[in-house]
């Protein structure tokens, strides 16, 4: 497991970077691990088995190149990932993903762009039951 970051820190980061002019708005997500089981609540199996836990991992050179594009998204001008990974426990943190840019729109867009790329190209999760 990782050492979990502080959004704190981040933001006061964030807004100390030579970006920061340019910014009007931030926005944070935090993935974490829940007890339901991933085919229950996307696929509505009923029949899926809570989960205890996760194997998590991620491929770097691909999540350099997820941020890489979602720098070239209109009004994007920071963004910083942590990622988690080895052997987590439900409520353990998987990720953090912070986008500053310069409208609510954009900044919204590439959230959700980015955190979607790490979720389906990025990163491998090995729900334990």
């Amino acid at each position: 497991m990782n050492t979990v970051p502080s959004m704190d820190a981040w933001l006061k980061e964030a807004k100390a970077h030579e970006s920061a002019p340019n910014i009007g708005m931030y926005l944070t997500h935090n993935g974490v691990i829940r007890r339901s089981a991933k085919a229950r609540v996307r696929l509505g199996d009923t029949a899926a088995r809570d989960v205890t836990g996760m194997v998590f991992d991620f491929d770097p050179a691909k999540v350099d190149a997820a941020v890489a594009d979602t720098y070239q998204l209109a009004g994007i001008f920071y963004i910083r990932v942590w990622l988690n990974r080895g052997t987590l426990q439900v409520g353990d943190d998987l990720m953090y993903v912070l986008i500053g840019g310069d409208i609510r729109p954009h900044v919204v867009d590439a959230l959700q762009y980015l955190v979607g790329r790490l979720k389906t190209e990025c990163v491998t999760e090995t729900e334990l039951t």
